[in-house]
């Protein structure tokens, strides 16, 4: 699935494509996602100048000039591509949804396995919105810190991994990062959250921002699906210091053991049983 980095890489990509131009057309060809696409949604963003387009957690978020936002989630296999409304490729398979903008752009979500969404709300009512209204902090905010982090894991009887994906806890994370951050923290992913206070937090809170400012500056991660708002791949995987490294030598100790592989809550976590604790 997309990660905070893969998504903010997308909005960028958005921002300097469509910021300031007018949706021209949308066209739904297929509604039954995750969740339904609302009934008229086209009649609702038509004609719309795009004001300005962010990200909240792993939502992408498409403000227009009359207060209305498009809402997107790429879920597992989803993509926002843009081509040329004046020479358009042959339609794919999985193009639930095709925007054209008065600049020639056209924009396609993509989305084979229909786990991602587009919805819609006014931006009055954005932070009361069902899938926004329970997300935690923002990792990439300026007050996210040791202090904030500890607050939100006071308490949990989790593992600290796990809890890192509750996006209660943490906007945004997801595997990967979870599993890059904890080790440059040199946190066990087994260690209770509870535990991770004071000194910890601090580390954990500047290893968070770290890891996702690198996977930004060099596109987000592409293991299967995912690509750019140009098609392009992301090239963090060659950086991953756990992730995927099972059996490979840490890049931080002289580990013998190498990097290890365990289950946690269905998920596969990736560590250094020396380095972290």
């Amino acid at each position: 699935m997309p990660e905070l980095p893969e998504v903010e890489t997308v909005v960028r990509g958005l921002q300097t494509r469509i910021t300031g131009t007018r949706l021209l057309r949308f066209t739904l060809n297929r509604a039954d996602l995750r969740q339904a696409v609302p009934a008229g949604i086209a009649a609702k963003v038509e004609g719309r100048r795009v004001a300005r387009i962010d990200r909240r957690a792993k939502y992408i978020l498409m403000h227009f000039a009359d207060g209305g936002v498009l809402i997107a989630h790429l879920g597992m296999s989803g993509r926002l591509t843009f081509g040329d409304a004046a020479h358009p490729a042959p339609p794919r398979p999985h193009d639930h949804a095709v925007m054209v903008f008065e600049d020639g752009s056209a924009l396609r979500f993509n989305d084979p396995r229909r786990f991602g969404l587009i919805d819609y709300a006014r931006e009055d009512a954005l932070s009361r919105h069902k899938l926004l209204v329970h997300l935690g902090p923002e990792p990439l905010a300026p007050d996210f810190d040791g202090p904030l982090l500890a607050r939100m894991l006071k308490g949990k009887k989790t593992p600290i991994k796990a809890a890192l994906l509750d996006q209660r806890v943490v906007a945004g994370l997801g595997n990967i990062y979870a599993c890059e951050s904890l080790y440059w923290a040199r946190l066990s992913p087994t260690r209770l959250a509870r535990t991770v206070q004071g000194e910890r937090a601090d580390r954990l809170a500047r290893a968070i921002r770290h890891v996702l400012e690198r996977a930004i500056a060099v596109g987000g991660s592409s293991l299967r699906d995912y690509v750019n708002a140009s098609g392009e791949l992301g090239n963090f995987q060659r950086h991953f210091a756990v992730y995927d490294r099972e059996g490979e030598r840490c890049p931080g100790c002289d580990c013998r053991a190498r990097i290890k592989r365990i289950v946690q809550s269905g998920r596969s976590t990736f560590y250094c049983a020396k380095r972290q604790r």
